[in-house]
């Protein structure tokens, strides 16, 4: 069984007994559960989960407060949280990856899509730890010596283009804005608009080929993501 502990803060309990069933199907036996933003933050800073499913809409204390407070303490700010929401508004979407979110899904959702977004979010975790060079679906990115290549095939890029690249590969599965693209690629206050971001992607994928087509994908209105290294169909 996977050694993982998930805890699930959402106000719907036949929700949270999806989501348990789901993850006890997928082998996570360590599951904990919260019905309301309080709660659940409280739970996190106590037990210090592996990863959270959280839900936007709670009562209290919604779900990007929660986030918001996760992802600013040093104790809690590097667990992996997947939002769950029912809405479609993109703009709670977009505030909550600015706040460190790593991932979302809307409801309803794919049980088999959901275990596989964490599973991603745990391979992340675990290959980050193990090696400075990155390899995602062919790609490989040397980021000591600052080196990419696409199956063997080094790809001459610039210093922008080669910290975007190595963020997305660093995530694959996971959305990243463009605000958090520039800051994660020039640091804080730097004067890049979001259509100089677009245009880095085009020159990405145009230096990358078929495969920057493939697999750098577009989030219409969010940003830019890797596509994961098994998508899920």
């Amino acid at each position: 069984m996977v050694k993982r502990t998930i805890l699930i803060i959402d106000d719907e309990e036949p929700i949270r007994d999806l989501l348990k069933l789901t993850l006890q199907s997928a082998g996570f036996e360590s599951i904990l559960e919260a019905s309301d933003g309080e709660e659940g933050l409280a739970l996190a800073r106590r037990s210090r989960p592996d990863l959270i499913l959280l839900d936007l809409m709670l009562p209290g204390m919604d779900g990007l407060s929660v986030c918001r407070q996760l992802k600013s303490s040093p104790d809690t700010q590097q667990i992996p949280i997947i939002m769950l929401t029912a809405k479609s508004d993109e703009t709670d979407i977009v505030v909550g990856l600015e706040m460190g979110a790593n991932d979302y899904m809307t409801k309803p959702f794919s049980r088999k899509i959901l275990t596989a977004r964490i599973r991603t979010q745990f391979r992340i975790a675990e290959q980050q730890e193990q090696s400075s060079v990155l390899q995602v679906s062919g790609l490989s990115i040397d980021r000591e010596r600052h080196l990419a290549s696409v199956f063997g095939e080094n790809i001459v890029l610039t210093f922008s283009e080669f910290e975007i690249l190595a963020l997305l590969a660093a995530h694959p599965g996971r959305v990243f804005t463009r605000g958090q693209i520039i800051r994660r690629v020039k640091g804080e206050d730097y004067p890049v608009t979001d259509r100089a971001v677009d245009v880095q992607f085009v020159n990405l994928r145009k230096k990358l080929g078929e495969w920057g087509t493939l697999h750098i994908e577009t989030i219409r209105g969010i940003g830019y993501r890797l596509a994961p290294e098994e998508p899920v169909r």
